[in-house]
């Protein structure tokens, strides 16, 4: 279906195509097999696929935000703690991670480590902008991010897409205010 496509791909008749299973239903001419490229769980079994470190569980993918296409956002933990998780999933000369890259034609990948604690997390998944301070607020799922004024497009991203899938991954909503706006609110 059009809504499992990657929008920039294009398939005719007779391609060849990779994908995630995500239903098989029972129709009067022979199965249907819903195929999907743009899901989250087929970028998950890629890196089980290419990266030993997943597949034999020492890596755990924690979550996975896509703008299927255009980029994603892969949160991982080590349970070891002699394994990097993000080296791992690179691999030499970034090996691996291009495999999966090349997979999706070019969409982007963010590699951020998981961390139990929702701040750590935050600035982990909004990396690279530099983080001034985060305020959380646990019951609404909230964090306010205060950044430096020079770092507030490199938070947000292009189309606010960084915020989106860090948002997103995270499973919290996330505003993104500058030190300067910042002072203006909370100075007067």
């Amino acid at each position: 279906p059009q809504d499992e496509q990657i929008p920039t791909e294009h398939y005719k008749r007779g391609d060849r195509v990779d994908g995630y299973i995500i239903d098989v239903k029972k129709e009067g001419r022979g199965p249907q097999i819903i195929l999907s490229r743009s899901h989250p769980a087929y970028m998950e079994a890629l890196f089980k696929r290419e990266v030993p470190e997943v597949s034999d569980g020492t890596i755990k993918i924690m979550g996975i935000a896509r703008d299927p296409g255009v980029r994603a956002k892969v949160a991982l933990y080590s349970k070891d703690r002699d394994v990097d998780p993000i080296g791992a999933c690179v691999g030499v000369r970034g090996s691996r991670i291009n495999k999966i890259i090349q997979e999706f034609k070019g969409e982007k990948i963010d590699l951020v480590v998981w961390s139990p604690n929702i701040t750590t997390y935050a600035v982990n998944a909004l990396a690279p902008a530099r983080i001034s301070s985060i305020t959380v607020d646990e019951d609404e799922k909230n964090l306010e991010v205060v950044v430096p004024d020079n770092q507030y497009y490199l938070a947000v991203g292009k189309r606010g897409q960084n915020v989106k899938l860090a948002s997103k991954l995270l499973g919290w909503n996330i505003d993104i205010i500058t030190e300067s706006r910042y002072g203006e609110i909370y100075q007067n």
